[in-house]
């Protein structure tokens, strides 16, 4: 006899166990907020994430290539135009590189605008002694090592809503204001291979794009005349891991009756809140945004599977990402076996790099930080293991900052452990800064155009 699903309300997740939650002192102070949250607007709308998911729909089927990319953890105190500005422009800079090297469109989706929430290993942090909660993302808690801050505030999910609402209109008035046009975006990159110590490497990619751009001119496509051109489509998204937060902003669409959660235009569930008896995968699996759930070495081919089946039981093109996060060691060993079986079970996914997560590493001085090799290397191996298989790698998800961080070593300006004090910013994890981030770009366009060419090669034997 087949278990039947239970039914779903966006609060039955609250009957199931529950990984990565803060404890709130004051539960009446917590029902308080979320009951405002509640009757505030969405700040994303259905229709918005179903043009989302069509676009995901073509990244299954080979014919479209995903960036994903932002903030580790967005923080209250960086809610400026410039920060927003500074990540946007790299985002678009990254994607029109990817765009030649795929040789399909880019999806361009910003962890920005309610990246807020982070899991953490252990619950409580000890220094000298001492011992507090651990710091869980602006959204829950602050940074600073003091008993005031480190106490859960549910207030401070009303800061992250109005922080993301904030946001999410600038990057709505960047993507079709003016500010996202092919030739603007061009002339950054120009600048940015000007300075690269790999000059000669890029200049090649950069000409290609120049000559395009040129002859689109010249047949009459221009920003004036052509407004995908001067446009982007450009989506949220963040990790569902404050599930009050969510539920809260949680609302049936008008047009359809479903209902889709508004916080964001994608949500994901991370490595550690994967239980398939969980809180977490019992709110995503009814929701109809996208969606996406990380995936990590230590998960069974027979455990994605069933994860699959409970995220996408209709087997919905673009509505399941898959965000492998192996580890550059580990790639080629743990990746091939988990895409056989996802491909034996029929699913239709999309899967994504993450190249960040696994490849973390403490430093003699205990700063964490990554290496740009090891990030590339993962990124290499994952196109390696579904060239293997005959499957379509259909994207990359890192983290970065448009500022001019030193939090990762490495990269063609080749940052050394000595260079992270001089401007390592971030309370959570390392992330690559702008040069770095334009770096992969041009170097993962590189490996998209050699594979292409080999696969062209292949088929004409």
């Amino acid at each position: 006899m087949l278990e039947q699903p239970r039914i779903w309300s966006p609060d039955s997740w609250r009957a199931q166990p529950i990984q990565q939650a803060p404890r709130y002192a004051d539960a009446a102070a917590l029902a308080a907020v979320e009951a405002r949250l509640h009757r505030y607007p969405p700040l994303v709308f259905a229709g918005e994430a179903r043009r989302l998911q069509a676009a995901l729909a073509q990244a299954a089927e080979g014919h479209a290539f995903v960036l994903q990319g932002g903030d580790c953890a967005e923080s209250f105190a960086d809610f400026t135009a410039n920060v927003i500005r500074d990540t946007f422009r790299v985002l678009l800079q990254m994607a029109v590189v990817l765009t030649f090297g795929a040789r399909v469109p880019v999806v361009k989706l910003g962890r920005m605008a309610g990246q807020y929430a982070k899991p953490r290993s252990a619950d409580q942090e000890t220094v000298d002694g001492l011992s507090l909660p651990s710091y869980r993302g602006d959204i829950v808690n602050g940074p600073e090592f003091t008993a005031q801050a480190r106490a859960p505030d549910p207030t401070r999910m009303e800061s992250g809503y109005f922080q993301s609402a904030g946001t999410l209109n600038l990057l709505r008035a960047f993507a079709s204001g003016g500010y996202a046009d092919l030739h603007q975006v061009h002339r950054w990159n120009l600048g940015f291979v000007a300075r690269s110590p790999l000059i000669e490497r890029y200049r090649d990619l950069a000409a290609r794009i120049d000559d395009t751009l040129g002859f689109m001119a010249a047949c009459g496509m221009t920003s004036q005349t052509t407004p995908q051109i001067r446009e982007t489509d450009f989506y949220t998204s963040h990790e569902a891991l404050l599930l009050p937060y969510e539920q809260a902003l949680t609302r049936v669409d008008s047009t359809t009756g479903e209902w889709y959660a508004c916080s964001a235009h994608f949500l994901w569930v991370g490595d550690r809140t994967r239980q398939i008896d969980g809180a977490h995968v019992e709110f995503l699996r009814g929701v109809r945004n996208p969606i996406g759930l990380k995936v990590g070495p230590s998960m069974r081919p027979e455990e994605l599977v069933r994860l699959v089946e409970i995220l996408n039981p209709d087997n919905q093109p673009g509505r399941l990402t898959l965000i492998s996060r192996m580890g550059a060691e580990q790639v080629a060993r743990s990746l091939p076996p988990l895409l056989r079986a996802v491909r034996r079970a029929g699913q239709s996914v999309v899967w994504l790099c993450d190249p960040m997560h696994g490849n973390t590493i403490s430093t003699a001085a205990k700063v964490k930080t990554r290496n740009f090799d090891s990030i590339l290397a993962e990124v290499r191996g994952f196109f390696d293991a579904h060239a293997a298989e005959g499957s379509w790698a259909g994207g990359v998800h890192v983290e970065m900052t448009g500022q001019d961080v030193t939090e990762c070593v490495g990269g063609a300006h080749r940052l050394t452990e000595a260079d992270l004090g001089a401007r390592y910013e971030t309370f959570c994890d390392p992330r690559l800064n702008a040069e770095q981030s334009l770096e992969l770009a041009f170097l993962v366009a590189e490996e998209l155009k050699a594979r292409r060419i080999d696969a062209t090669a292949a088929a004409a034997q």
